[in-house]
């Protein structure tokens, strides 16, 4: 108990220091028929971008036990589905994750995975590169639908296959990086995310540390929020490079700092009120998922959300009344 105590204290530190309700620029209300802002280009890492001061809030303790041996999506193509110009390597479903790659004429492709629920994510697929998709939706039967762009609104279904999925550990497919947390091992928002574990004194320390540094270093980008695409796909090291961002890239650089180095955690888009959102839930050892990780009250926690805490406009008070018991949030999709 006393244990607990202490755990809830630090954890009260991870607060909504002040902010503003910002949420319209991050997507469209409901009924824009599109669903959240996906990604059609190829995201880049900008690995010369600046890393190495932090700021004030992070907490310099030491002692955590720094990642350096970074989990890494891999395509070894033991076992492969598709056709001419789609591969699909389901090598490592049972890892959470599948990869696909295109290498077809059509110039825009969508891929559309269905999960043992039923649910159907939607994303434009970067083309160019391997891409890996997460299977968050645990063990069970998927569908993957592969559509190549004919014309104005039309598609053609280019590849359709069922797969049966064997997760191994729950916690896999929140590990690794995907298209909406994207990095590599010598990514300059892997390079900062060793220098915040090294001034952690343990997980909660370092999710403690992600989270102030983000909030206190990326602003958000008006402009962004009010010419955004259809297609947007966020791209945590050019977010670190140009320190701004809208929902989705604050979500992103998060998650992508706390997985690289171990940290499990749920990318998650839905709705906050009536517009489309992205915020973070985050694994801890000694409690489990926190979906509500900023601020415990006594009794409830507020929804770890980076975008709302980074705008300092009003009063943390309106704020938490907003965000309140989670009510206002719906979730939607879990990356």
């Amino acid at each position: 108990m006393k244990k607990q105590t202490i755990l809830m204290q630090k954890l009260m530190a991870v607060c909504l220091l002040s902010a503003g309700l910002i949420l319209g620029g991050c997507g469209s209300d409901d009924g824009g028929g599109g669903g959240f802002p996906l990604p059609n280009s190829s995201s880049s890492d900008n690995s010369s971008a600046s890393t190495s001061s932090t700021s004030s809030a992070v907490v310099e303790e030491g002692g955590r036990a720094t990642v350096h041996d970074f989990l890494m999506p891999e395509a070894p193509g033991q076992e492969v589905l598709g056709n001419e110009t789609i591969s699909l390597d389901i090598s490592n479903t049972s890892e959470g994750y599948l990869t696909l790659t295109y290498t077809g004429g059509a110039d825009k492709v969508q891929v559309q995975i269905t999960y043992p629920d039923g649910t159907m994510y939607p994303y434009p697929l970067n083309l160019g590169a391997p891409r890996v998709f997460p299977l968050t939706g645990g063990s069970g039967s998927y569908k993957v639908d592969v559509l190549e762009h004919v014309s104005d609104n039309m598609y053609s279904l280019g590849y359709s296959d069922n797969i049966s999925v064997s997760i191994n550990d729950e916690f896999r497919p929140f590990l690794y990086p995907n298209q909406y947390v994207d990095y590599t091992a010598s990514s300059s928002t892997t390079t900062l995310g060793v220098q915040l574990s090294d001034k952690s004194a343990d997980d909660l320390g370092y999710v403690t540390n992600v989270y102030n540094y983000v909030i206190d270093n990326v602003t958000y980008d008006e402009e962004l929020a009010a010419n955004i695409g259809t297609n947007y796909i966020p791209d945590p090291a050019s977010t670190l490079a140009s320190k701004k961002g809208i929902c989705f890239d604050y979500a992103s650089l998060m998650s992508a700092l706390l997985r690289s180095q171990g940290v499990p955690n749920k990318l998650v888009v839905g709705y906050s009120g009536r517009a489309y959102h992205a915020w973070i839930s985050v694994y801890l050892d000694e409690i489990g998922w926190v979906d509500n990780i900023i601020q415990f009250d006594g009794s409830t926690w507020s929804l770890m959300d980076p975008t709302l805490a980074a705008n300092k406009a009003n009063s943390s008070s309106a704020i938490k009344e907003y965000v309140g018991d989670g009510s206002n949030y719906t979730v939607k999709y879990n990356y």
